[in-house]
C-alpha cells in the first residue's frame, strides 16, 4: 500500500512539473485537488487504454524504431487530462504539443523521482 501511495504521489510531483514548465497545461481551482487526481487518471489510462493503443499501432512503433510510442504517451495525457476536465476538476491541456512535452516531462521526472525513492 506504502509503495502505491508514493507512486501516487511521484505522479502527482511529475504533473504538477509538467504544468509549470508547458504554457499549454493549465490548472485552474484548487490545484492539488487537481494534480492529485489527474495521477490517478493517468494510471488508469495508462494501464487500461495504452496497452491497446500499443497493440494496434504495433506496426508503426516498429517503423519507427520505438518513437511513436511518445505519441501514445501524448495521447493518453490528453486523454487523461480530457476526463478530469469532464469530472469537472480544473486541469486543462490544451492540444495534442502541449500534451506529448506534458507526457515526455512526466516521463521525466518520474523516472528520476523514482530513482531517488528507495525501494523495500
Amino acid at each position: 500500500m506504502t509503495k502505491l501511495l508514493v507512486r501516487w504521489v511521484i505522479a502527482a510531483l511529475a504533473i504538477f512539473v509538467a504544468a509549470l514548465i508547458v504554457p499549454g497545461i493549465r490548472v485552474s481551482g484548487t490545484a492539488w485537488v487537481a494534480y492529485a487526481v489527474m495521477a490517478v487518471i493517468l494510471g488508469l489510462v495508462n494501464a487500461l487504454v495504452r496497452p491497446v493503443l500499443k497493440i494496434l499501432t504495433c506496426p508503426l512503433i516498429l517503423l519507427t524504431l520505438g518513437l511513436f510510442t511518445l505519441v501514445i504517451n501524448g495521447f493518453t495525457f490528453w486523454l487523461s487530462a480530457r476526463i478530469v476536465n469532464l469530472l469537472g476538476i480544473g486541469f486543462y491541456v490544451d492540444g495534442f504539443w502541449p500534451a506529448f512535452w506534458g507526457a515526455l516531462i512526466v516521463s521525466i521526472v518520474s523516472v528520476i523521482l523514482s530513482a531517488l525513492v528507495k525501494e523495500d
